[in-house]
């Protein structure tokens, strides 16, 4: 039963989000979260600071986390089938027929709007990161120097994920958090 409750839980969230990994934050929240209890708000930033990291796709990583957390090995492997399942169909159904339609220009309009949505889910899915994750002084400073750094130096993600880790580690011994 959990195994089902697993694949059609991420199968919805594949279904019903739109705009990649970081889009997906609200619609896993609600399902993961809210309504089945399987990770708390801070478990599931975890997972995608750590899938952010792993090779693969953000939302791919997510579904894998926590579907092992849930149910083992053979959860992880269902949730990763759920959450793929309904892009792997919309885009094999997609790709055969956009060729036929890319040019007119409503189709084209109809991907400008979409992308300017996309982009204001992203901001939603930051400003949730933003809420959970600066929690005082300290964690700001981080925020601010990871992302001054990242906008002018081409340096990995993981540089900046490994970095933040001894930052917290050390900020915490020193007793610099919370301040």
């Amino acid at each position: 039963m959990i195994l089902w409750q697993l694949f059609v839980s991420f199968a919805r969230v594949g279904v019903l989000t739109f705009g990649g990994g970081y889009a997906m934050i609200p619609m896993l929240e609600r399902e993961i979260v809210d309504r089945r209890g399987w990770a708390t708000s801070e478990e599931l930033m975890d997972y995608y600071a750590v899938g952010q990291c792993t090779p693969g796709v953000i939302a791919v990583n997510t579904a894998t986390f926590i579907g092992y957390k849930t149910a083992g090995n053979l959860g992880g492997i269902v949730a990763t089938l759920g959450v793929v399942f309904p892009s792997l169909l919309i885009i094999t159904v997609i790709a055969g027929i956009i060729q036929n339609f890319s040019d007119i220009p409503a189709v084209k309009s109809a991907f400008a709007g979409i992308r300017v949505c996309v982009c204001v889910l992203i901001f939603n899915s930051v400003v949730k990161l933003w809420k959970g994750a600066v929690k005082d002084k300290a964690t700001l400073v981080l925020c601010l120097l990871v992302f001054g750094l990242s906008v002018f130096f081409p340096i990995s993600p993981i540089v900046f994920v490994v970095f933040c880790a001894a930052a917290g580690i050390l900020f915490t011994r020193m007793g610099v958090r919370g301040k």
